[in-house]
């Protein structure tokens, strides 16, 4: 058994450890349980080197169940302690980019101190992220200091929506809806705020050119296929996203970014560029891209991901690239173990990736008579492996099947590269002459006309959707093992083929 197997298993205990975690609460006594036969297995039958894995893989998962649990459980000294309670007077720092809706503005803060009625003029320095409800002015930045006068609460959980457990994963227990006051006390101090700061001003200003060279629905989707900025989509335009099949193309997600550096590989590869060379191309892409829209968890998780299937694509070893995921997930869970159930864009990255890892191959062979032209074959076969490796959760999540996302798809995937690409190129000139980014912008505006239109068109037929709501987890489960089946016979099937034939 080689050395990256043995670490392979290990990654892979400790995933299960935090799956299921999860799913039941463990009585204390099993995890010492867990523990002793662990190292019951090590130290008795420690010449046996299968049996010392196994002992190994144990102690790992056991860490996983602890590591969840430990970030599932509320610290007894933190902010949440003042939830439902009488009105506090809360001093803390914007943390996060504000979040513009139509009539108001969600500021995350890093709380500092907390104060009652009961203990001024003595307050508590307590640290903790709770999310404000403020009016959309006047405005606040990332870094401003803030003195709220608020009552906490703890997040709703709606009928269909976990309001609570959505919140959770990002470390926030509380919220203040519509404070009686905020009063600013200072702005950003330190290196960290002063240079993410210039990176939201940047933004801000690529967001005015975006805005100021197309008109809605083109600004509004290539806004938050560019910049994150979903609010802006029309109530009805999500709709259709979701009856098509197609939101990922509007999410700043592991999915939305593994989509795009694999397309631009295959891209760069088909225009003449050496492997070594478009990969370190789309390595420059990717990491500008995230840092000029802000570095959102979300999207750094997905750079590594796409950067990840870039690599393999460089390297020719597509299926390699499988357990640089699963070694790339640990860290991801270790810092954060809610992610896996709580976050349900963690989850379709994680499955698109791996979809395209192992289906792609099938789908290429599938696929094979189809021109190459602009890899479009390669692009095809990419789009419907990450739809039948994420299909589950998005039916499970959302309660609807689109049948005719994998068309949509794939009318629609393809033109992703250029028009990211065009709309930076005329947003950055449109910075130094807005007249200039927007004469660019037309080539850009006819790709979102043509966009916007296939979505409408296709999401207004009778058939496009199907509603499949109360599904149980235990379809998620069966579907996963039946893909997993479906792959193993494949592959041995081919496996067998090679062998007769050599």
């Amino acid at each position: 058994m080689s050395k990256s197997k043995i670490f392979l298993y290990l990654c892979l205990s400790f995933i299960g450890g935090i799956f299921l975690g999860s799913l039941v609460s463990i009585p204390e006594f099993l995890f010492w349980l867990g523990l002793v036969v662990g190292i019951l297995l090590l130290s008795v039958w420690w010449r046996n080197k299968k049996i010392v894995v196994v002992g190994f893989c144990l102690l790992v998962l056991v860490g996983g169940l602890w590591r969840y649990q430990l970030a599932s459980t509320l610290d007894s000294n933190t902010l949440q302690l003042y939830n439902d309670k009488d009105e506090v007077v809360l001093q803390g720092t914007v943390v996060k980019e504000p979040d513009i809706r139509t009539n108001e503005i969600k500021l995350t803060i890093e709380s500092k101190s907390v104060c009652t009625y009961a203990t001024l003029p003595r307050c508590k320095n307590i640290l903790g992220k709770v999310l404000v409800t403020v009016p959309k002015y006047p405005e606040y930045q990332y870094g401003d200091q803030l003195e709220i006068l608020g009552k906490l609460q703890t997040p709703a959980e709606f009928e269909d929506f976990n309001y609570r457990e959505y919140l959770e994963k990002s470390g926030i227990y509380s919220v203040i809806y519509w404070p009686q006051e905020v009063k600013l006390i200072g702005r950003a101090k330190g290196a960290k705020f002063l240079v993410y700061g210039k990176i939201l001003a940047f933004k801000d200003k690529l967001r005015g050119v975006l805005n100021g060279s197309l008109s809605p629905p083109q600004s509004s989707i290539l806004s938050a296929m560019m910049l994150g900025d979903k609010q802006k989509l029309s109530d009805s335009l999500k709709e259709q996203l979701n009856i098509t099949g197609t939101r990922h193309i509007v999410a700043i997600s592991g999915m939305h970014i593994s989509i795009i550096s694999l397309a631009l590989m295959y891209l760069l590869i088909y225009l003449g560029f050496w492997r070594r060379h478009a990969f370190w191309l789309v390595l420059i892409f990717i990491s500008l891209y995230i840092i000029m829209i802000g570095m959102p968890a979300s999207a750094v998780r997905g750079g590594v991901m796409g950067l990840i299937l870039a690599w393999a694509q460089k390297e020719g070893r597509l299926r390699g690239a499988a357990r640089a995921i699963i070694f790339a997930a640990v860290p991801m869970l270790l810092i954060n173990p809610l992610l896996l159930r709580f976050d349900i864009g963690f989850q379709l990255s994680f499955c698109a990736v791996l979809g395209i890892i192992w289906f792609k191959p099938f789908f290429d062979r599938w696929l094979g008579r189809l021109p190459n032209i602009l890899r479009i074959r390669d692009i095809l076969a990419m789009t419907f492996s990450a739809q039948i490796a994420t299909l589950p959760i998005l039916i499970y999540n959302f309660g609807r099947i689109s049948l005719i996302s994998p068309l949509v798809n794939v009318l629609i995937v393809p033109l992703l590269p250029y028009i990211l690409g065009g709309g930076f190129i005329f947003g950055f000139f449109g910075m130094v002459w807005l007249p200039l980014g927007q004469i660019l912008s037309w080539p850009v505006w006819l790709l979102l006309t043509y966009l916007s239109k296939i979505i409408n068109f296709f999401s207004g037929l009778s058939y496009a959707a199907v509603t499949a709501k109360n599904i149980h987890w235990l379809w998620l489960v069966g579907y996963y093992l039946g893909l997993i089946a479906i792959l193993v016979y494949w592959r041995n099937k081919k496996r067998k083929f090679l062998q007769n034939f050599l």
